[in-house]
């Protein structure tokens, strides 16, 4: 029931934001809901309203790529977006028996996920803020740079209850709205990917229950991936920091993903980036003082 609900909402959202004047229809006065009707995106698609009602419900067996295709086409769907569809379409649904145990009395993942180990050493060789996360935005590992530029939003162990959860990371990410957009987006496709995830599900009703705005852009449906882009981070003792980024992920890895920082180079964020590079050394140096002491 899941998948089907998963499946609808994505494309009863993608209906609504597709206005009838911008594929030749004439504007009604009588429209109950915005958007196109099913009847309507089913003519467009050229298959018949009893087969787009199925495949809205989940209940289409199988659906070609041509079908699915055709509706992608009229929806005017992304590249993530139609990636998006074929997962909800075609993710495996999970096999159930009456000797099956109840899902609340399933053990959990013994353990929490941990940095694969060649990630972690490489976050020591790099002198740009990185870190290693997951597709839930679970801090696995980072480097001393980056621990001084977050201020403690990586100890707390996930970016995105930093980001919907904590004042302070409304006031760290200067460009909130965008970068929540974003965040929900990328949330919604790993929670696709992986609909047994406990973890995910347990994370999707934490941040839906304390945050009106996540709950707000989960309900909109929509889907993002990001590679690369830029930030304006907040810090509270340098001000405005500009950073490009790269989302890495190594091969033969599906879920973590090596994430570097980069200042833009000839401006004040190449400054301060000097400094908390000396403000790492100086925390790394006191740390070692520290253990020397105890170890007498």
């Amino acid at each position: 029931m899941r998948d089907h609900h998963d499946l609808g909402v994505f494309l009863q959202t993608r209906r609504a934001r597709i206005s009838p004047e911008s594929v030749g229809l004439p504007v009604g006065t009588r429209r109950r809901v915005p958007g196109l009707r099913r009847e309507e995106l089913a003519r467009l698609a050229g298959i018949s309203v009893e087969y787009y009602q199925r495949l809205e419900q989940g209940r289409a067996a199988r659906p070609s790529d041509e079908v699915l295709d055709a509706v992608a086409r009229v929806l005017g769907l992304t590249g993530v977006e139609r990636d998006h569809l074929r997962t909800l379409v075609r993710r495996p649904r999970p096999k159930r028996t009456a000797a099956d145990e109840p899902e609340r009395a399933r053990p959990e993942r013994a353990g929490p996920e941990r940095a694969r180990p060649e990630l972690a050493r490489m976050l020591a060789l790099l002198a740009a803020p990185a870190m290693v996360i997951n597709d839930r935005f679970d801090v696995l590992a980072f480097n001393p740079v980056a621990r001084m530029l977050f201020v403690g939003a990586l100890e707390g162990g996930n970016l995105a209850r930093f980001l919907f959860l904590e004042p302070a990371g409304r006031a760290f990410y200067v460009d909130w709205d965008e970068v929540a957009a974003s965040t929900a987006g990328q949330l919604r496709v790993a929670a696709a990917r992986r609909p047994g995830d406990p973890s995910m599900a347990r994370l999707v009703g934490e941040l839906s229950a304390g945050s009106p705005e996540f709950a707000r852009l989960w309900a909109a449906g929509d889907v993002d991936l990001r590679t690369h882009g830029a930030k304006n981070l907040r810090h509270p003792a340098l001000g405005v920091l500009t950073f490009t980024y790269e989302n890495l992920q190594p091969s033969g890895e599906h879920r973590q993903r090596l994430v570097v920082l980069t200042p833009v180079p000839d401006g004040p964020t190449e400054a301060a980036l000097q400094l908390l590079a000396s403000w790492a050394d100086s925390d790394r140096d006191a740390a070692r003082a520290g253990r020397s002491l105890q170890e007498r």
